[in-house]
C-alpha cells in the first residue's frame, strides 16, 4: 500500500531553497504534495554563486521557465567555459571549454589519434578541435538549434553567469505562481521526535510548521541537518587548503566575454564573471599564506570598472556533511557541503542533488535502503568534483610562492593519484557516464598544464599517419568556418535576450 507523502517544507530561501520550491513544484505537478518556504528577511543570499555550468540549461527546460525571459530578469551572459590565467605558470593561459572537443575515430577516443598526430610531429593544438573553446576564443556566440545538423554545431555546450541575487528573486515568483507557499519568518526550535525526524519547526511568530519530509536550505550552519540532527561534517581541508574568499562588484567595463576569468594569485585564485550590468569578481584564498586585509589589497588591485560595494569576506571550510540525506531532512546547497566555485560546480550540485533525491522520492515509510543509495550516489558526485579542483592545484607547475610550493607536494586521493597514473602513461582517462566532468574536461585541465603521456594507444600505430592529419586538419578548418559565420556574444545578446536599461539606472 502506498504511503505517499503529503507535505514538504524548505527551511530557507536564497538560490538552493528557490531552485528546490522551482524544480519540485514541476516534478510534483498534479500529486496533491504540498510545498512550504519559510525564508527568514534577516539572512541575506550570500551571492556569490553567479557562475554555472551547463546543466542550469536542463534545470530550467525541466521546470519550462523560458530561457529569455530568464536571462533578461538575472542579467545574464552565456559562458562557453574557463579561461585559466598563470596556472601552469605565470604569463601562460589555457581554456576549459564545455561540450565535445573532437569526435571519436573508429572507436578510438578522439584524445589518442590528435596525440598520435602530435607524437608524429604533424600537430594541431588540442583547443582548435573544440567548438567552444575556438567560439570563445573569438568571443562567438548563438545558441544551437534543431535545425544544426553539422557536428560542430551539435559539439559545443554553454552555460550561463547570472546575477544570484535576482535568481532568487525570479525563481521564487516562479514558484509562487506554482502554488508554493512562502512564509517570512525565522525558525527559531526545529523539533526532532523520539526516531531522530523532524516533526516541525518552530517560528519567531510563535507558529509552528510540520512536515513530511524537510529540506534544509540554511547555509552553512545547517540549521536542521547538523543543529537538530547532529549528523557531522567531513572536513577536506587537508585537500584543499583556501578556506576563505573576498567577493567585490564592479561596473561593467562594456566588454562581454563568453566565458569566466580563473587567474593563478599568490595565495590562491581570483574570478571574473562578466554580467551585463555588472562584474563579479573575488578571489579565492587560504588564511595560512594570507591574511583578509593582504587579500582584499590584492583584489582591489586586479579588478577594472568602478567599484559597486565593499569587499565582503566569506569563510568556509571545503568538505560536505556526513549523510546529505538523513531520515526526513534532506541537506541541498552551502547546508550540505562546499567546494570552492573554481570550476562554478555550486549550483550544479544543488541541482544534482534534486534530481537524484527525485530518483529516489520517498514515502512516508522512509526505507533505510533509499536513504543510502542516494547517499552512496551524491557522495560520489562530491568526489569526483573534489578530485578535479584538487587537479588544479597539484599538477600546477608554479613554484613562486609558498601556496603554490606547498601544491607541488599536497596530498592527494587514491582516486585522483590513479587517474593521473594512467593519463601518464598512456593518455587514458576512465569515466562512468554518470560522472560530469568528461574524459575532455580531465585532458583540458592535464594539456593546460603542460601534462603530456608517455605513448599513444598502441593500436593507434595502426591508422595512416597521413591520412590521420589530414582528417584532423580537416576537423580545425571546419570548426574555425562554423565558428566564424557565428555573432559575436554581444552583440547576440543585444539582439536577443539584451536587459532594459532602465533596470539598472
Amino acid at each position: 500500500m502506498q504511503n505517499t507523502l503529503n507535505s514538504i517544507c524548505i527551511v530557507g530561501g536564497g538560490t538552493a531553497g528557490w531552485m528546490a520550491a522551482s524544480l519540485l513544484s514541476s516534478a510534483l505537478s498534479g500529486s496533491q504534495i504540498k510545498i512550504t518556504l519559510i525564508e527568514s528577511p534577516d539572512i541575506a543570499t550570500i551571492g556569490v554563486g553567479e557562475s554555472t555550468v551547463p546543466s542550469i540549461m536542463e534545470f530550467l527546460r525541466v521546470c519550462q521557465i523560458n530561457l529569455k525571459d530568464f536571462v533578461q530578469a538575472t542579467s545574464a551572459s552565456f559562458k562557453l567555459g574557463i579561461r585559466f590565467d598563470d596556472w601552469q605558470k605565470p604569463g601562460e593561459q589555457f581554456f576549459h571549454p564545455f561540450g565535445a572537443v573532437g569526435q571519436n575515430i573508429h572507436g578510438f577516443d578522439f584524445y589518442q589519434a590528435w596525440l598520435k598526430t602530435v607524437t608524429d610531429g604533424n600537430g594541431t593544438r588540442w583547443l582548435e578541435h573544440s567548438p567552444g573553446a575556438v567560439m570563445a576564443e573569438h568571443q562567438r556566440f548563438m545558441l544551437r538549434s534543431p535545425e544544426q545538423q553539422h557536428w560542430v554545431s551539435r559539439n559545443y555546450a554553454y552555460s550561463l553567469h547570472f546575477d544570484a541575487v535576482l535568481v532568487a528573486r525570479y525563481l521564487r515568483q516562479f514558484s509562487l505562481s506554482r502554488g508554493v507557499e512562502r512564509i517570512e519568518a525565522t525558525v527559531n526550535k526545529v523539533v526532532v521526535d523520539e526516531r531522530q525526524f523532524i516533526s516541525a519547526v518552530e517560528l519567531n511568530s510563535g507558529a509552528a510548521v510540520a512536515a513530511d519530509f524537510f529540506i534544509d536550505c540554511s547555509g552553512f550552519n545547517g540549521l536542521l541537518i547538523e543543529g537538530a540532527l547532529k549528523i557531522g561534517y567531513e572536513d577536506w581541508t587537508h585537500y584543499l587548503p583556501c578556506n576563505r574568499a573576498v567577493a567585490v562588484q564592479t561596473e561593467s567595463t562594456g566588454e562581454l566575454p563568453p566565458y569566466t576569468i580563473a587567474t593563478a594569485r599568490e595565495c590562491g585564485w581570483t574570478w571574473k564573471i562578466p554580467l551585463q550590468h555588472r562584474t563579479g569578481n573575488g578571489y579565492v584564498f587560504s588564511s595560512q599564506y594570507c591574511s583578509d586585509d593582504r587579500a582584499i589589497d590584492t583584489l582591489l588591485k586586479v579588478v577594472e570598472g568602478k567599484r559597486l560595494n565593499d569587499p565582503r569576506v566569506i569563510p568556509f571550510t571545503t568538505g560536505r556533511r556526513k549523510k546529505i540525506w538523513h531520515n526526513n531532512c534532506l541537506a541541498l546547497g552551502l547546508a550540505s557541503g562546499f567546494l570552492e566555485p573554481l570550476e562554478s560546480t555550486a549550483i550544479h550540485l544543488v541541482y544534482k542533488t534534486l534530481i537524484r533525491f527525485i530518483s529516489y522520492f520517498p514515502d512516508r515509510d522512509f526505507e533505510a535502503h533509499t536513504e543510502q543509495s542516494f547517499n552512496q550516489k551524491i557522495n560520489g558526485d562530491y568526489d569526483e568534483i573534489r578530485d578535479f579542483i584538487i587537479l588544479h592545484y597539484c599538477t600546477s607547475g608554479r613554484q613562486d610562492t609558498e601556496f603554490w610550493r606547498w601544491c607541488q607536494t599536497m596530498p592527494v586521493p587514491d582516486s585522483l593519484r590513479e587517474k593521473i597514473a594512467s593519463f601518464r602513461e598512456r593518455g587514458q582517462i576512465d569515466h562512468h557516464p554518470e560522472q560530469f566532468f568528461s574524459a575532455d574536461s580531465w585532458c583540458s585541465i592535464l594539456e593546460g598544464m603542460k601534462i603530456r603521456p608517455k605513448k599513444y594507444h598502441p593500436l593507434m600505430a595502426a591508422f595512416d599517419r597521413q591520412k590521420l592529419a589530414q582528417l584532423l586538419q580537416e576537423s580545425k578548418h571546419n570548426i574555425y568556418q562554423t565558428v566564424m559565420q557565428m555573432p559575436m556574444h554581444s552583440d547576440y545578446i543585444e539582439q536577443h535576450c539584451a536587459v532594459k536599461k532602465d533596470d539598472y539606472v
